[in-house]
This record gives C-alpha cells, sequence and structure tokens, in this order.
C-alpha cells in the first residue's frame, strides 16, 4: 500500500464522454447566470453512444462534469457563500462552490428525450463546452435520501437564489 505522501502526489487521467451544449446560448462567462431550467444538451461523443442503451427509460440523470473553466482551490480557504453578509463562513466542502481542489461538478438533471447521440435534459447549469466526464440514471432507491438535512445558511442561499432568478433580487 502507498504511504501518505505517495498517495497525496498521485495524479489521475479522466476523459471527456461528450459536452454540454446550450442552444442559443452565449459564450461562457462567469458573470453570466445559465438557467438550470431551459433544455440542455448533453452531447456524447460517438465511441461512447452505444453505452446510451436504456438510458431514454429513465426520468433524471446523475451527470458528472469536469469544470474545465474555473481556478482550482489550491488550499483550504473559508469563504463566506458567495460573499454574501449574514451566512457563516464554511469551508468549500460545505458548499457547492466550484472552485475545488478536483473541479468536478454534479447535477440531477431531468432527461427529457433522446435524440442518436444528444440526451437533452432541464436541470443542469452547466456551460455550454464543459466536459462530461460520466452519465449514470438517477435511482430514488440508492440516491433518494428522504431522512437528509441541509443547514440553515443554505436554505437561505437557496431562497436568495430563487428570488435572484424570478428577477425580484437584482444583487445582494
Amino acid at each position: 500500500m502507498p504511504d501518505e505522501q505517495e498517495r497525496a502526489n498521485r495524479w489521475f487521467r479522466v476523459q471527456p464522454i461528450g459536452y454540454v451544449r446550450r442552444p442559443g446560448a452565449p459564450e461562457p462567462d462567469p458573470e453570466v447566470f445559465y438557467d438550470p431550467w431551459e433544455e440542455t444538451a448533453l452531447e456524447i461523443l460517438p465511441r461512447w453512444v452505444d453505452a446510451l442503451a436504456g438510458i431514454e427509460e429513465y426520468s433524471h440523470l446523475y451527470v458528472i462534469f469536469w469544470l474545465d473553466r474555473v481556478r482550482r482551490a489550491r488550499k483550504p480557504r473559508f469563504p463566506v457563500p458567495e460573499g454574501r453578509d449574514g451566512l457563516p463562513e464554511v469551508g468549500l466542502f460545505a458548499t457547492r462552490t466550484p472552485r475545488r481542489p478536483n473541479p468536478i461538478g454534479t447535477s440531477a438533471p431531468r432527461l427529457l428525450r433522446r435524440e442518436g447521440a444528444t440526451l437533452w435534459v432541464s436541470g443542469s447549469d452547466a456551460w455550454p463546452g464543459t466536459p462530461i466526464l460520466d452519465i449514470k440514471g438517477y435511482t430514488p432507491r440508492d440516491d433518494l435520501r428522504p431522512d437528509a438535512t441541509v443547514p440553515e445558511w443554505l436554505e437561505t442561499l437557496w431562497a436568495l437564489h430563487d428570488a435572484e432568478r424570478r428577477g425580484a433580487i437584482r444583487g445582494c
């Protein structure tokens, strides 16, 4: 078994199985909000198309992305979520910040339809061009945790996001 130093220096290679496409969306911009409920295309590379067999029987997917355009966190930080006053300082592992040691993003979008190598989904805010690392069918027996809880500050942040997305609040 490798010692701690060997494990800390170990690297892994990943490969994309496809890319995100958002028809009509502007070029990726950190200041642009991509509406997660707009239809988004998950375009799968030709060599992986056969692996999609049966995926259209699921209502939702579990999608893993490589956040290729965000700066990686090189050391632990304690950000106030999104720089908002009134929310507690927490570590990055307590948030969904894209700035992580390994920039991996996840979503569980609704699968609207499959068109050959393209999966049309709703419920993902990934930028156009984002590499897709993996797709799995969402299974409530394994993925749904009815007893799960979240911190109160996250409920507050979600309420702020929802209001902003409805256009009720501009900035904070």
